[in-house]
């Protein structure tokens, strides 16, 4: 026996013994079903023959998503659906739980990905949590066999390293993920300076494709109608999302929302691409009121400092004009472009429509553009999730913008991502605002500002921005600038319109959720199965018939409008 082999042995002994132990878990259904545990029984069985879901959480230490997982997985259940679970059990050599951050030695993730410091965790919390649900557990090691696995190390390490992103696999687009799974590894927009490029991506692609033969064969063995999991990008997420799309499965996807207590649900794909898809029918004939517009603006005015979400930036931003104009050395008075950034890594996924091929090169060529601008002010906003995001960016936008200007042209201000200036405050003083892929151009639409979309922002063809597809269709719109003016009041209340649909409809509130401090911002809080059950939650309800009738996930907060608590 080679002393490899002998390593690994132990190693799954550990694992196996790590299992078995009482892992602390949140939430705890041994717990909360105490009472319960006959019912749910006969609930569970009843559900057998029900429509099938699988919800494939994969990353089981991630607490953020079990908490929502294991509540849908209950819910469902209650409401006749055929609940399963998929959790990797240390079969992935790389994904989303690895970060760069975690790993002091880079030699350590290169030689063995996250299995000796992540894996026998990250699958023991899961199995802990879900297990006493008593709902069938299905597991990467056990669905991919060994002559996968080595068609997975040959495939991995033959395809040429340029080629990486673009590779598929039978059409799927198992290099995109891979990709977008290393930049956000290493928390950066590209791999071009970093040494251990080359072994990272092909780890996540050799991880990507054990994903892709694992969901084949679960999907295979078993008929889902929908799979419902987070995210819907990178590893081993969006893959899941690949292979079922492409077996004519049902794929829904959520995230976290913005508003505390609410979740973002998408059906397809990752909300990133569907919120720019979705029709305008969806919000547009709503009947509008100012009772609406009143709720929608208020909110708005309430992300200044943050109040009533559970994802901000800065605890007291600046707002106080002098004072930002004396430390920036901007002029208000002059003619000002406002220019918002995002993080570099954050979904670094294909979009057709943008007029650049990636962030970075539109905030380089819109500073050419402004530096033979002299008319015109050039704010840069950097988005303060560089520094502040669960995440924090390992290639920051004003380090990249040094190397091409070590002097910025006199005009062109920047607002770096640890000042803690109102992003608000400086951009409402703006004839106009460029955007690339930031929520913010819902917002500032909506008090009536002038917005020219380059990216994917999901404001983009809703009728309220200027959208450019093109590099050249993009400078024609700064080349009309300034506007000297404000949207006119037909587009602005079009805007508030979809802001409400945006921020009210489309994130789903749940009142279970209780908001609290720390990673994640919110815990479970339920008692009984009774809180859980159809007509308790209208937020759950609308979010359960959305994952087995396909229905839209809107809730209907229009009629709702001034409830307490929503």
């Amino acid at each position: 026996m080679t002393v490899q082999s002998r390593q690994a042995i132990g190693r799954a002994v550990r694992r196996a013994k790590r299992w078995l132990l009482p892992v602390p878990v949140e939430p705890d259904w041994r717990k909360i079903l105490q009472f319960d545990r006959a019912r749910w029984s006969g609930m569970r069985e009843a559900a057998r023959h029900g429509p099938t879901v699988l919800i494939a959480t994969s990353t089981g230490g991630h607490r953020a998503l079990t908490s929502v997982e294991s509540l849908l997985a209950v819910a469902l259940t209650l409401r006749g659906a055929d609940v399963h679970f998929l959790l990797c059990d240390g079969a992935l050599p790389a994904c989303m739980q690895a970060t760069i951050r975690q790993f002091r030695d880079q030699s350590e993730f290169v030689r063995h990905g996250p299995a000796r410091s992540l894996c026998d965790d990250c699958f023991a919390i899961g199995y802990a949590t879900y297990r006493p649900l008593g709902l069938p557990i299905h597991r990467y090691s056990r669905l991919v066999t060994r002559a996968e696995r080595r068609m997975a190390d040959e495939l991995s390490g033959s395809v040429p390293l340029s080629s990486i992103g673009d590779f598929r696999l039978d059409g799927l687009a198992v290099g995109e993920h891979a990709l977008a799974g290393a930049l956000r590894y290493f928390a950066r927009g590209d791999l071009a300076d970093e040494p251990d490029a080359e072994p990272v991506l092909r780890r996540y692609l050799r991880a990507s494709l054990l994903t892709t033969y694992a969901v084949r064969r679960l999907l295979g063995r078993f008929k889902f109608d929908c799979a419902c999991f987070n995210h819907g990008i990178y590893v081993p997420q969006g893959l899941i999302g690949e292979v079922a799309r492409q077996r004519g499965v049902r794929v829904v996807n959520w995230n976290p929302a913005y508003r505390k207590r609410c979740f973002i649900f998408s059906h397809g794909d990752t909300y990133h691409h569907t919120l720019m898809s979705e029709p305008t029918s969806a919000w547009e004939n709503m009947e509008w009121s100012p009772e609406l517009e009143r709720e929608v603006m208020d909110y708005l005015k309430s992300r200044w400092q943050g109040t009533r979400d559970w994802i901000w930036f800065h605890e007291k931003p600046e707002e106080d004009l002098a004072t930002i104009a004396r430390e920036s050395g901007i002029d208000f008075s002059k003619p000002c472009i406002g220019m918002l950034t995002n993080v570099m890594w954050d979904a670094q996924l294909h979009y057709p429509a943008n007029a650049f091929p990636n962030m970075l090169e539109w905030v380089l060529q819109t500073i050419r553009y402004f530096e033979k601008r002299p008319d015109l002010q050039l704010i840069i906003r950097v988005h303060p999730a560089e520094i502040r995001g669960t995440i924090p960016s390992r290639q920051p936008i004003m380090g990249e913008i040094s190397k091409v200007f070590p002097k910025l042209p006199e005009n062109v201000f920047v607002i770096p991502p640890e000042r803690p200036v109102s992003t608000y405050a400086v951009m409402l003083q703006c004839d106009s605002v460029i955007i690339y892929g930031t929520k913010t151009g819902v917002e500032l639409t909506s008090f009536g500002i002038p917005v020219i979309v380059a990216g994917e922002a999901w404001i983009r063809n809703k009728g309220v921005t200027m959208d450019a597809q093109t590099a050249e269709e993009y400078f024609r719109l700064l080349d009309r600038l300034p506007l000297c003016q404000k949207m006119d009041e037909a587009t602005a209340r079009r805007a508030r319109m979809y802001a409400y649909h945006f921020f009210f409809r489309r994130m789903i509130p749940l009142s279970m959720m209780q908001p609290v401090s720390g990673v994640p911002p919110y815990r479970l809080q339920v008692s009984s199965l009774d809180d859980m059950m159809p007509g308790r939650d209208l937020g759950l309800d609308v979010i359960c018939r959305g994952v087995l009738e396909g229905s839209a996930f809107i809730y209907p907060a229009e009629s709702r409008a001034g409830v307490a608590g929503e």
